[in-house]
């Protein structure tokens, strides 16, 4: 009895004594698990972020595509017989894709020349055209004639086209694509070289001087020398 009612005074007591306070912590888990996901689309996108490219890695780039462009033909007198290239748009395009869209344009651009210069001395008879300004000229064009340049155009590229598939080249490195002569492969080798760098170079020329005419008609005074 004595040991029931010592037990039953040390419950009392342990009932009684208050127990010291803690403040509940509280854990908002909408909250958590918001900045989660905002941690998780931050990290996504910066994986897919492009990179910016240091100058030493811009450097590298530009001096390996000038190393490749310059075995090639039209690197010479004129631009010092180094590689030029002050932007550096080398480097986003192989050697030989930019080669043959310089050699394409030169072309487009030698006939553009020829065509903007011929009609101050020759016309032919024309119900649509009426004008020998070239820009005028260029609006006046009947629909027609517009479906048969793009017809045009596009049989010329799909001719180059097919021409590549069966080992041919229009940048002159290989047989010709197109020939009305037959002469291509009369010329040896150095022949042809001089004539792959006089085509060059007037396409070169044809672009300059075609950018000084339209500069010229629609800035009068722009270019001096230019009627």
């Amino acid at each position: 009895q004595e040991v029931r009612m010592m037990m039953n005074e040390k419950r009392n007591k342990a009932v009684a004594t208050p127990r010291p306070y803690t403040t509940p912590i509280y854990i908002n888990y909408r909250s958590t698990m918001k900045i989660a996901a905002l941690a998780c689309l931050v990290a996504s996108a910066s994986a897919f972020a492009p990179t910016t490219p240091s100058a030493a890695s811009m450097n590298t780039a530009i001096q390996s595509s000038a190393t490749e462009f310059d075995g090639m033909i039209g690197v010479s007198n004129e631009v010092g017989n180094k590689f030029f290239d002050p932007v550096g748009l080398s480097q986003w395009a192989p050697a030989e894709h930019l080669r043959k869209a310089e050699l394409s344009n030169g072309r487009s651009a030698m006939l553009a020349t020829v065509g903007w210069v011929f009609p101050k001395f020759y016309t032919f008879a024309s119900d649509d055209v009426t004008t020998t300004d070239p820009i005028e000229a260029i609006l006046q064009a009947d629909a027609q004639w517009w479906a048969q340049f793009i017809i045009f155009c596009g049989t010329i590229e799909a001719v180059k086209y097919r021409g590549e598939l069966e080992g041919k080249s229009f940048t002159g490195d290989g047989p010709a694509v197109i020939d009305w002569t037959n002469t291509w492969d009369t010329l040896d080798e150095k022949q042809k070289e001089e004539m792959r760098l006089k085509e060059l170079k007037n396409g070169r020329l044809a672009m300059i001087g075609l950018a000084g005419f339209v500069a010229n008609y629609f800035i009068p005074g722009a270019v001096p020398i230019v009627p």
